[in-house]
């Protein structure tokens, strides 16, 4: 007898009894999988259907009986990925690195294997490479192997007799998209695949004490692609950001239940693979031009770690009757607002402009705190006035032109005195009393009209 069958939407759970291309409650396409039907037992009274004969049960623990131990941790070897990390990689835990093609993800994932050989066994499983592309691409990094395994594979139930085979320390799957239960009807990289692929690897770190690294591909929209559950199954999520034309790659964690996510990583690729920068705002500034208008500097925080960045700005007159106006790093809405407010309260015709507006080194600024340097960078540009080459500035811009306070200003300062500047502009009112480094003058403004004078 054929078993009964049940179509249910991956995205919204909801059950139809025929396949259909569209899900009638929550609309999405493509997301009706098959499952086997759960045999019903009939109940009796009102009462508990009986569990099977034979069933162990699971008795519940009171919390005062559970001992506590530290996790057991250890370095990765790449420093800046430790500290994402949350001081090194968890045993037993399940990380998903994901980031956009070319981004570096399997670069960064091989380069780890040279430290990790040292001390364990790792196991390197590729769908997208042959074994044959794999070493050549480590032997291009410096990566000797030692204690390093490969295989080249696609079918889960292969992967998971090559672990119990082999029993690495480290599993590194290169992609999730890649792998494919066979049991599953769907294609490879399907929402259900996905799913399916990261419950047994969850099962396989938690119940053998092996620390997974799984790769995954970021789409068109940004995210991982897969069910968004994909990233609630996991302990750590890593995103790996930058341009892939562009040498500086950061890394920050979006989830991490062993550690905060307050923390970034900022590597440089160059022609032997992914390179650590400790100094991440020396590298960004470095080459910067000091006598030519429409260029500041600010401070921001990338997690918990204070980062200089050049604010750029173009404008010229518009041969248009709509000026173009375009970003690139900043936040295209936040560079309207801010221009509509330099030509309100700040009193200059920018209006019939073109603007332009550019972050150096591929970082996204998100923050307010860089909204009073992209004024500066502007209003430098337009007027043609070069702006001090040992001046930062840091606040946030109101729509009635007053600076706002922005959180850690002394962590800011004294990244920016430590890299040699000797003039911050700073909003006039702040939170708590602050004490300017030394070598360091720290000017208070109230507006942007303040700010433009003290630059003149």
């Amino acid at each position: 007898m054929k078993e009964k069958t049940l179509f249910f939407c991956t995205e919204c759970g909801n059950e139809t009894p025929k396949w259909q291309g569209k899900c009638a409650a929550c609309g999405a396409w493509n997301t009706i999988a098959e499952r086997p039907a759960e045999r019903q037992t009939r109940k009796t009274g009102g009462a508990r259907a009986a569990a099977p004969a034979g069933a162990a049960f699971v008795q519940p623990r009171a919390m005062r009986e559970i001992e506590i131990s530290d996790e057991l941790r250890f370095r990765t070897g790449m420093g800046e990925l430790d500290r994402v990390l949350g001081g090194g990689a968890v045993k037993g835990s399940l990380v998903l690195v994901g980031g956009a093609p070319g981004i570096g993800k399997s670069t960064l994932m091989l380069q780890i294997c040279e430290q990790l050989c040292q001390f364990s066994t790792v196991l390197y499983v590729s769908g997208e490479e042959s074994e044959r592309q794999i070493k050549l691409r480590a032997g291009r990094l410096g990566v000797r192997g030692d204690g390093l395994y490969l295989l080249a594979e696609t079918r889960l139930s292969y992967m998971l007799e090559a672990v119990r085979g082999t029993k690495p320390d480290v599993l590194i799957v290169d992609s999730i998209q890649t792998l494919y239960h066979e049991e599953v009807s769907s294609a490879p990289g399907s929402v259900t695949q996905v799913k399916e692929c990261t419950m047994a690897l969850m099962q396989l770190a938690k119940g053998e004490g092996v620390t997974v690294f799984v790769i995954g591909h970021v789409n068109k929209e940004g995210s991982i692609a897969g069910p968004k559950v994909l990233e609630h199954m996991v302990d750590c999520v890593l995103y790996f950001e930058g341009e892939r034309h562009m040498a500086y790659r950061i890394l920050r964690a979006a989830k991490n239940r062993f550690g905060a996510t307050n923390e970034i990583g900022v590597f440089e690729m160059d022609d032997n693979g992914l390179v650590e920068v400790p100094n991440p705002s020396e590298a960004l500034l470095s080459g910067r031009p000091t006598e030519t208008p429409g260029t500041c500097v600010t401070c921001v925080m990338e997690g918990a770690r204070p980062v200089l960045a050049e604010v750029q700005a173009l404008t010229v007159p518009s041969n248009f009757g709509n000026p173009r106006r375009m970003s690139n790093g900043f936040d295209y809405n936040r560079a309207m607002l801010l221009l509509a407010v330099l030509e309100k309260r700040g009193g200059l015709l920018i209006g019939n402009c073109d603007c332009y507006l550019n972050v150096v080194g591929g970082l996204y600024l998100d923050e307010p705190a860089a909204d009073l340097a992209a004024v500066i960078a502007l209003a430098s540009s337009f007027r043609d006035k070069t702006v001090p080459g040992k001046l930062a500035a840091i606040g946030e811009v109101g729509l009635t032109g007053e600076l706002r306070s922005v959180s850690a200003l002394g962590q800011r300062l004294s990244e920016v005195a430590r890299l040699g500047f000797t003039t911050c502009l700073v909003p006039r009112r702040t939170q708590g009393k602050l004490l300017a480094p030394e070598g360091l003058e720290v000017i208070r403004i109230s507006n942007i009209r303040e700010a433009l004078a003290a630059i003149q």
